[in-house]
């Protein structure tokens, strides 16, 4: 066999590929983080000796994984229709939860519990939308029309 009769193989080089990930799986993804944070935040507040109690009964730590999960679909569902119908979907969805984060206070403040729990709470609140709204927020155009 002769060096002259050798042949290269054809190089494959790797194709970049612009994959695109759906705004479902992106959302939900953040929603799981999102309740692992919150019931973490929770767990580490209640091991410090934040009561977590409201009008004297406990919250669950499952409560905050099961809410946070529950309000995230809510925005998932919400970027979905934005995303359909709105002119600036991104705009048009951080505009909106950035409203609705601070409704979420409004139960937190008339609740009857320590002030140290509504803290955890409100901070709960911020900590899910800190994590799902950006990267929801991410995956919307920022234009339709």
């Amino acid at each position: 066999m002769s060096i002259s009769s050798y042949t290269a193989a054809p190089s494959t080089a790797a194709a970049t590929s612009t994959r695109t990930v759906p705004l479902w799986r992106t959302g939900g993804l953040a929603a799981i983080g999102a309740a692992m944070a919150t019931t973490a935040l929770a767990a580490v507040a209640r091991s410090a000796g934040v009561s977590l109690e409201i009008d004297g009964a406990p919250i669950p730590l499952l409560g905050f994984t099961q809410l946070t999960l529950a309000c995230a679909a809510i925005g998932l569902v919400l970027a979905v229709a934005l995303r359909r119908w709105a002119a600036s979907p991104r705009r048009t969805f951080v505009a909106v939860t950035a409203v609705l984060t601070a409704l979420s206070f409004v139960p937190d403040l008339i609740v009857p519990a320590a002030p140290s729990t509504r803290a955890v709470l409100m901070v709960a609140h911020l900590v899910a939308a800190a994590i799902v709204v950006p990267l929801v927020a991410g995956r919307l155009p920022v234009r339709t029309r």
